[in-house]
């Protein structure tokens, strides 16, 4: 299992986000480079990036400094937020970016998703905002779009999509547990691997994830950060549960 550290760029910093509102973010870093290097250093496998400024507002004034780590970095970075349109994707595909992420564009704009899982084919994951009851949020978490887990994981499966991040949306990911039931049945329903881009609250939560299966599949990764910036755990111990260090 990949362990993948988070990297949420805001106006140029690395921050946290307390409940998942970029209105209430909290700086971390003047230089989301160092940060992202830290998280190297410290045994993460892959670098997940997330532009909330491209995210929340369609401003794109990160995108320079995604590539730079992108470049800098010698393992593969994950780029999401703001990849709405081909050429969004094709720019920071063609920067190195060794995945994208699409969100909301993936669930509302299928068509031009699914043409750009053709064009670029083990590139493009979709993430995906799941409610207990499977339904998944959009734009942020403010908007229900009327799909569903099962079905949406099907047709972006089979139109090609690399993998899929998949979030409990509403979650305090400190102080409630992974949602498993959605996890174990995102892994019964496709064979491209299933991220828990929650993360855990503390390493038995990760030992958990580790161990998850359905159908004869285990989870391809999982997301941390804030858990190991608010002392949960460290990058080390994380890494040493998931088989990586």
């Amino acid at each position: 299992m990949d362990l993948y550290s988070r990297v949420n760029i805001l106006d140029g910093r690395a921050v946290r986000l307390p409940h998942g509102d970029v209105h209430e973010a909290i700086a971390l870093d003047a230089d989301p480079l160092a940060r992202a290097r830290g998280w190297v250093e410290k045994g993460a496998a892959r670098i997940h990036v997330v532009d909330l400024n491209a995210a929340a507002y369609g401003d794109y004034r990160n995108r320079p400094l995604i590539h730079g780590i992108i470049e800098a970095l010698d393992i593969p970075v994950q780029v999401a937020g703001g990849v709405r349109s081909p050429q969004e994707a094709s720019q920071l595909i063609d920067a190195g970016a060794w995945r994208v992420v699409m969100g909301t564009a993936a669930i509302e704009e299928q068509v031009m998703a699914w043409d750009l899982f053709r064009s670029y084919p083990g590139k493009v994951a979709v993430s995906l905002d799941v409610l207990p009851d499977e339904e998944l949020v959009v734009r942020g978490w403010t908007a229900h779009s009327g799909r569903f887990l099962e079905e949406v994981l099907i047709e972006l499966s089979s139109a090609g999509a690399a993998a899929f991040l998949v979030s409990e949306a509403g979650r305090d990911a400190l102080e409630e547990p992974p949602n498993f039931g959605i996890l174990r049945r995102a892994l019964a329903i496709v064979d491209e691997p299933i991220i828990a881009a929650g993360g855990g609250r503390d390493l038995n939560d990760l030992a958990a994830l580790y161990e998850l299966e359905a159908a004869g599949k285990r989870l391809g990764g999982v997301v941390v950060g804030r858990e190991v910036t608010e002392g949960r755990f460290t990058m080390e111990q994380a890494a040493e549960i998931l088989h990586d260090a």
